[in-house]
């Protein structure tokens, strides 16, 4: 069955050869046509004529529909879903009105629940206390919430400036932050006169990213100083009760030693006295162990980078600490601190020992495309999750009489050489230490290590 619009179409072509028929027969008057027959012919003339002129009538219905359809897309491309179509009749046309008020009516919820989503955006970006800055390439601010108007410019208005002339009216310590154009931590000082300067530490971060196909870039500036200083008091407190426990383990023992050796030294009982005195001297040097610990985790300087053999190097080693060598670097050098990387190393054989006494500890070195990796591997029962997630915190440990000091330190050597440190169990049991040494490019000639 054709459709209606289709009939309506089809009658055109159809009404328009009776026209000509009729044309034909009146300009042929010497045909011989009978009269009833010319008068049919002039009727059906009358007939196409009315045809024509409700098809005219048809046709500038549909047209206005179609010229409404294209001029509510634009409006769409503008962003204004208010426009509505309607077509009063029940066929094709009005499925394909009926159709555009239902896309009208999802493009408005839709730009409702994004409007409704920006509103959330942009009131989390205004209230949260990081100052953020949106900057395009010409180095001009589009973007500045409200932290960053009260950091940055007292409160006032910054879209419309220049970073540059921001930058005129910062401190020195930021202008240099924001020239980086990385992350990284940096310290103000502020403050009317000396009385009254404090140190204030920010954590910038800066992203690059294209935006309507141009680059932008966005800045974040964090006040860390009331959170770092929480941090110290809760560091110094633990700090505190680690070695006001390590004291009195030590000292509650040398108390009541010294108490005994009084006692038998009042009745005559000297013969024991040495063995008191003996035990007394062991405590105390576990004491300046603990002491020394403690200082050598405070006070370690920079890396003093020289070239060394890793021949050389694992045998010094071995004579401290049994373990099994594995890889291939013979003849190849590594550049580090020697005496800090030794150190390191004592501290991850000393405690792979302590894991598994009668166990075999393992040492492999590995050269990477950038670096060298060194894996310290025992045959003990590995760390649970909670242990493993605090043991290169300072001052953690699970051990009696450990300071918690071994792994942090060893963290603190390799970091100060540009390298990282991870712990993972073994498949089968034990833990893996695994160092990280990149290939350090220095300014002066290297020195080779005295081995």
């Amino acid at each position: 069955m054709k459709s209606t619009v289709t009939r309506r179409v089809m009658l055109a072509p159809l009404l328009m050869l009776l026209a000509i028929a009729l044309s034909a027969l009146l300009l042929s008057e010497q045909t011989g046509v009978p009269a009833v027959v010319q008068g049919m012919v002039a009727v059906l003339l009358v007939l196409a004529v009315l045809q024509i002129w409700w098809l005219q009538r048809e046709f500038r219905e549909i047209l206005a529909l179609f010229r409404a359809l294209s001029g509510t897309v634009y409006c769409y491309k503008d962003g204004d879903y208010s426009f509505g179509i309607h077509w009063p009749r029940q066929d094709e046309l009005g499925e394909l009105a009926s159709a555009h008020q239902r896309l009208a009516a999802s493009l408005r919820d839709q730009r409702l629940h994004l409007a409704q989503r920006e509103l959330l955006l942009d009131t989390m970006l205004q209230n949260t206390p990081v100052a953020m800055l949106l900057i395009d390439e010409q180095e001009n601010i589009l973007y500045a919430n409200v932290a960053a108007r009260h950091f940055l410019n007292a409160g006032r208005q910054l879209e419309g400036y220049s970073l540059q002339t921001l930058t005129a009216s910062l401190s020195p310590a930021l202008v240099a932050a924001l020239q980086q154009e990385s992350d990284g931590l940096f310290t103000d000082t502020s403050g009317k006169d000396d009385a009254q300067e404090q140190q204030e530490t920010y954590h910038l971060a800066q992203r690059q990213f294209l935006l309507n196909g141009r680059r932008h870039r966005l800045i974040m500036l964090r006040q860390l100083t009331a959170e770092l200083r929480r941090q110290e008091v809760q560091t110094w407190k633990k700090v505190i009760r680690v070695i006001s426990h390590e004291l009195n383990n030590s000292l509650a023992p040398m108390r009541s030693l010294a108490h005994s050796g009084k006692l038998m030294m009042q009745r005559g009982q000297t013969e024991r006295v040495p063995e008191l005195f003996s035990a007394i001297a062991d405590r105390a040097n576990h004491l300046d162990q603990f002491i020394q610990g403690y200082a050598s985790f405070s006070k370690l300087p920079a890396p003093r980078l020289a070239q060394h053999p890793w021949d050389g190097f694992l045998a010094a080693l071995s004579g401290q600490y049994a373990f099994t060598q594995h890889g291939k670097f013979a003849g190849q050098y590594f550049v580090a601190d020697r005496a800090q990387m030794e150190q390191a190393m004592i501290n991850l054989l000393k405690n792979a020992a302590d894991a598994a006494p009668e166990g075999e500890t393992e040492v492999h070195v590995q050269r990477l495309h950038d670096g060298w990796r060194i894996d310290v591997m025992d045959s003990g029962p590995g760390m649970s999750a909670t242990v493993m997630e605090n043991a290169l915190v300072p001052f953690y440990s699970t051990k009696r009489h450990g300071t918690g000091l071994g792994l942090a330190l060893a963290r603190e050597i390799i970091e100060a050489h540009g390298g990282r440190i991870s712990l993972h169990n073994r498949p089968q049991s034990g833990l893996c230490v695994s160092l990280f040494l990149p290939l350090t490019t220095v300014s002066t000639p290297l020195q080779s290590g005295a081995e």
